[in-house]
């Protein structure tokens, strides 16, 4: 049991970081301190293929965190 919840929580990770790479960048000025500026705190909603990877990496990020702790509480006994 807790290998197979090592080996979920191993692949999990990777899927994970290869989600958060694919999702298209917020902004596309590097500089913070020019005229827009005011527009990194504006949050459109995110639509299409954006609002799937969000939601996606959510859930998968819950799972992670679920099969983390339930890792942490076999080691433990």
């Amino acid at each position: 049991m807790y290998n197979l919840l090592l080996t979920i929580l191993v692949i999990l990770s990777a899927i994970i970081v290869i989600a958060i790479f694919m999702q298209p960048t917020k902004n596309q000025s590097s500089n913070v301190f020019d005229a827009s500026a005011n527009d990194l705190f504006e949050r459109p909603k995110a639509r299409g293929f954006e609002a799937v990877m969000q939601r996606m990496t959510g859930i998968m990020i819950f799972f992670w965190l679920l099969i983390a702790l339930v890792l942490a509480v076999l080691s433990s006994k």
